[in-house]
């Protein structure tokens, strides 16, 4: 039994589980506990969830054991949504907006939960939240740039066009001084190099292509992709060309 199956034998002992999640959250701190949470999102009911979700931003701030019973309330979501409970999706897309970045996290690992049942499916509603928010676009970007979902190559192909699109968007954008404008550049630092890995000969042009933009922060956003070891393990003599062009 792993730590996740323990969880849930203790939860479903627990007299209280709110009571239970905010002492075992790891909150305050670096890291919440991710095991509980997925314990919770396995065990729990759409009524618990629902209540969990009443822990706001108000109520519950970043980094208190409160804000930890909400991100699990938001899995839970994740849950329902792959068991075929549709309305779950238009939630967790107004909760990808939140102002707390562990719930905008819990999003994505609702999102991946989905896309582990029909990965189809959540690619579809993950290209339409493409089209929105720079909030929206981040939990879409982080959503679908799961190593363990990128087995498929045509999933991969759509992916990218995502983030092809995205980058094109933040290239676009007008208002760059915005918390919402900074976290998805951030995200796009990142996610890049996880659907490159998955289908190279497709990735490697994209990413090229957005080298030669002169975008400070389509810039800012290939670079970081190119420090990032999953790459350099791919094709390090690709990386480090690509780095020196981008500093002539």
């Amino acid at each position: 039994m792993d730590k996740r199956e323990e969880y849930v034998e203790q939860l479903k002992a627990a007299q209280d589980w709110d009571v239970f999640l905010k002492k075992h959250s790891g909150l305050p701190g670096r890291r919440g506990n991710l095991e509980l949470a997925q314990a919770a999102a396995d065990a729990g009911s759409q009524r618990q969830f629902k209540e969990w979700l009443r822990y706001d931003e108000a109520r519950a701030p970043t980094n208190t054991p409160g804000e930890f019973v909400a991100f699990c309330g938001v899995v839970g979501y994740g849950r329902l949504l792959a068991e075929g409970e549709t309305s779950a999706l238009q939630l967790l897309r107004k909760w990808a907006s939140d102002g707390r970045w562990r719930l905008r996290e819990a999003v994505a690992m609702a999102m991946q939960r989905y896309g582990e049942r029909d990965m189809d499916a959540m690619l579809a509603a993950a290209e339409d939240w493409a089209r929105g928010t720079p909030l929206e676009q981040r939990a879409a970007a982080a959503a679908v740039c799961e190593p363990r979902l990128l087995g498929k190559p045509g999933h991969v192909r759509r992916v990218l066009r995502m983030l092809d699109r995205m980058t094109g968007s933040m290239a676009r954008a007008e208002d760059r001084r915005s918390e919402e404008y900074r976290t998805l550049r951030q995200g796009l630092g990142y996610c890049w190099s996880v659907a490159i890995v998955a289908l190279p000969d497709v990735g490697k042009p994209l990413l090229e292509k957005w080298a030669q933009n002169r975008d400070p922060d389509v810039q800012w956003v290939v670079r970081e992709n190119l420090k990032k070891s999953r790459l350099l393990r791919m094709d390090r003599r690709w990386v480090t060309g690509l780095q020196a062009r981008l500093a002539e």
